[in-house]
């Protein structure tokens, strides 16, 4: 039985990563699901004994509205059978967005992963993912294209919350993506709408399990 689901609704795929990596990395925690709605939503389910999901959900919460973002939260304690038959989705695509918008998360693909970097000599702690998001596609290819130029990074992939909203993901290390960012952010003005511009250092386990390898 699950002893408690935390509940983190957010307006913004950027805010929603930034909140997962900060309530992961504050206490015991792991990540069910992240769910899209139709209205620029991301909802973060995780569970987690009650004191640590107490923890985490208010963490996230802070990192929101730190950066001026909108979000709801809850903790619902034990929850229920019959309610877990809505609460846990099944995967599903949405051909309009070109995405899945009910996501599990993947921690098999986190150790694969790490395997991988050390083999090939690469620094986790000197590991970060950047995002970029804007309302608009002409601002967010013109941002991407200014932070590889910036410095050296891989695009990750490309994300559509509709309304559009649209994120790219980028990575490489801290100081690379920090420079590409900050290089996206300011090729937006003028072109689009500017939602968040983060950059993620050491990210957590729960970021890495949605993030394609």
């Amino acid at each position: 039985m699950i002893e408690a689901l935390g509940l983190l609704e957010i307006i913004g795929l950027t805010p929603a990563m930034i909140a997962l990596d900060t309530l992961d990395k504050t206490a015991s925690v792991r990540l069910l699901q992240v769910e899209l709605n139709d209205f620029y939503g991301v909802v973060l389910k995780f569970t987690g004994a009650t004191a640590a999901v107490q923890a985490a959900t208010a963490a996230g919460r802070n990192v929101v509205e730190s950066m001026g973002g909108e979000v709801i939260s809850t903790v619902i304690n034990a929850p229920d059978a019959e309610a877990w038959k809505a609460i846990e989705s099944k995967p599903e695509f949405n051909p309009l967005l070109e995405a899945y918008v009910v996501r599990t998360a993947n921690y098999e693909s986190v150790q694969g992963r790490k395997a991988a970097s050390a083999a090939n000599g690469e620094i986790m702690e000197n590991y970060a993912i950047g995002l970029i998001e804007t309302q608009g596609f002409t601002a967010v290819f013109e941002a991407i294209d200014a932070a590889c130029k910036a410095a050296n990074v891989q695009v990750i992939g490309k994300e559509k919350l509709g309304g559009g909203y649209v994120t790219v993901l980028i990575k490489g290390d801290v100081a690379a993506v920090n420079a590409a960012v900050e290089a996206g952010r300011t090729r937006v003005e003028g072109l689009g709408k500017l939602i968040a511009a983060h950059v993620i250092p050491r990210p957590s386990e729960a970021v890495l399990s949605l993030i394609p390898k």
